[in-house]
């Protein structure tokens, strides 16, 4: 029953993860003339956006979490899911420019 229930999370995960890129990508064709994603102050200043490789880190260090999928936007972004044995798993997407946000998270 266990097994079931962390397959079916990791299919919605999938699926999440698949609808968020698909966002980006609309987005993307949307404003195709702005190059870059304009991330809101308010983002910024709740500490959910940082360099890709820390982010990583503390996600690996703390969850035990490694990219199980990802996914590239029109416009360069990428998106990345996250997950670990224990069911703990991060959508994380990085903008061209280098700054990576966590867009969501659960266990």
């Amino acid at each position: 029953m266990n097994t079931i229930v962390r397959y079916l999370d990791r299919v919605l995960l999938l699926t999440v993860a698949a609808i968020v890129s698909l966002v980006i990508g609309w987005s993307a064709q949307a404003a195709s003339d702005t190059p870059q994603i304009a991330l809101p102050q308010s983002v910024n200043q709740a500490a959910l956006c940082g360099k890709r490789s820390a982010l990583l880190t503390t996600l690996g260090g703390k969850f035990a979490e490694e990219t199980v999928s990802m996914g590239l936007a029109g416009n360069g972004t990428t998106v990345e899911v996250l997950s670990s044995e224990d069911g703990t798993w991060t959508i994380l997407m990085t903008a061209p420019s280098g700054v990576s946000c966590l867009l969501a998270a659960g266990d």
